[in-house]
């Protein structure tokens, strides 16, 4: 049984920001040192990006109003509101993106009325209310009041990945089921003006945006394109914890987003990806026998404690040694170094480094585009085609950094590019706070009615 993703949905807020005169602004603000300055202008700059959307209309210059509570135009000063006012904006506003996006799934989702909606899965890391957004979704959509709803909070930019996950396991359970899943997230309330270099990095990225998909079993409609969910992973990297994370403040939440974070990636995504694409009968057919090969390797290294990542040939001497590598699968777990909770699953997985035809036995590559140097790295250390990295780039480039929503663009673009063909294979990637990778194998769907 295909349990499909269709009917993919966007929603940004009316107030677009230029990321040019976003610089300015930052970089003008009092209390910036030299240091800072430029760090504001080398963010911005290299940002990969043109244009973001925020629900604080009072961000742009040619802003007029009374009592500003986030900018006053007028001296052109970045403001502190309290994490109240912040999230008093988020209920309003946050809710509007949510009811937009999903109704606009619903439209247009051939076949599939509110009163067909069994569940609903809300995601969102940038406020909090109860009831909550899955609840505005039953009342404003005219769900029927016995739908099942769940919310998946504070997860961060990865979050709309095991929000399509859970979505796949209630339909598998229930082949009659329907599911809305909406993310929307306000990133641009908790912006700030800040000397620290984290803080710049991340208020050079983020961005307000929303996306809905439904994910059902039920057959495509004619012509209708959708994205088969087939497998989905999560791994832990063995560091990381500390260089992205998100916590809540008394003036808005605080977002630690290290410049380390693309490194960490560029070490650890092959590992990360290789667990799933061992799941695969014809992704492990490309791989070969290379996941024999790991596996024996891995029960010497849990035997005598030594490191997956170093080589063991003659060129040992050349490439440092990396940490032991954590890797979750499901409710199962590996740890190279002590063998806890281990499964002979994972164990299976080749954890080196992935052959070159993996990345041309998929075809598209749906990567969260974190910031540009984050697909610099995945583009180089997988060998992707700059072809293959331009649903993330636009993405970014037209909208910045949305948190868990970004994803479901990038996977609409993927969708309605004119040379996506039914049967091709889709990788999907999102990272987040831990640092967590949520990966999933996805397949091209056209509906033949």
């Amino acid at each position: 049984m295909a349990v499909t993703l269709r009917s993919l949905q966007t929603a940004v807020p009316p107030t677009v920001l230029i990321q040019e005169q976003v610089r300015d602004v930052f970089a003008a603000q009092p209390g910036l040192t030299r240091l800072a300055q430029r760090i504001v202008a080398t963010s911005f700059n290299v940002s990969g990006i043109d244009t973001r959307h925020t629900v604080i209309d009072e961000l742009t210059l040619d802003a007029t109003g009374s009592d500003p509570q986030f900018f006053d135009p007028s001296e052109q000063r970045l403001l502190i509101p309290s994490t109240r006012v912040r999230n008093e904006l988020y209920i309003v506003e946050a809710t509007k993106l949510f009811v937009e996006a999903g109704r606009k799934a619903l439209e247009a989702c051939p076949g599939v009325t509110a009163a067909d909606v069994t569940h609903v899965v809300t995601v969102s890391c940038t406020g909090f209310y109860a009831p909550g957004p899955d609840y505005m979704l039953v009342r404003e959509l005219g769900l029927s009041p016995a739908t099942q709803r769940y919310h998946l909070g504070f997860m961060g930019c990865y979050a709309s990945m095991p929000a399509l996950r859970t979505a796949k396991q209630f339909v598998e359970a229930d082949p009659n089921a329907v599911v809305l899943v909406v993310s929307a997230e306000l990133c641009s309330l908790h912006l700030r003006t800040s000397n620290d270099p984290d803080t710049i990095v991340a208020s050079s990225l983020f961005s307000d945006g929303a996306a809905a998909g439904i994910v059902s079993a039920r057959p495509l409609a004619l012509g209708e394109r959708g994205l088969n969910l087939d497998l989905f992973e999560t791994v832990i990297t063995p560091v990381g914890e500390g260089d992205m994370a998100w916590k809540i403040g008394d003036e808005g939440f605080e977002m630690v987003l290290s410049t380390y974070v693309p490194h960490i990636i560029d070490e650890h995504i092959e590992g990360a990806l290789a667990p799933l694409f061992a799941r695969d009968a014809a992704l492990s057919a490309v791989l070969g026998a290379v996941g024999e090969t790991a596996a024996l390797e891995a029960d010497l290294d849990l035997a005598l404690g030594l490191d997956l990542a170093v080589d063991r040939d003659a060129t040992e001497s050349t490439r440092p040694a990396r940490p032991g590598r954590t890797v979750t699968a499901d409710a199962t777990s590996a740890d190279t170094e002590t063998g806890a909770g281990a499964s002979v699953a994972t164990l299976q997985a080749p954890l080196e480094v992935l052959p070159a035809p993996v990345s041309t036995a998929i075809a598209h590559w749906a990567i969260h585009p974190g910031g540009r140097s984050i697909l610099d790295k995945t583009e180089a250390k997988l060998g992707l085609s700059e072809a293959q990295l331009v649903p993330s780039r636009e993405t970014l480039r037209k909208h910045g950094n949305m948190s868990s929503a970004t994803i479901l663009f990038v996977m609409k673009e993927i969708l309605e590019a004119p040379a996506t063909a039914d049967g091709e294979r889709v990788c999907a990637m999102a990272f987040g706070p831990g640092l967590t990778v949520e990966s999933g194998l996805m397949t091209v769907a056209v509906g033949i009615g």
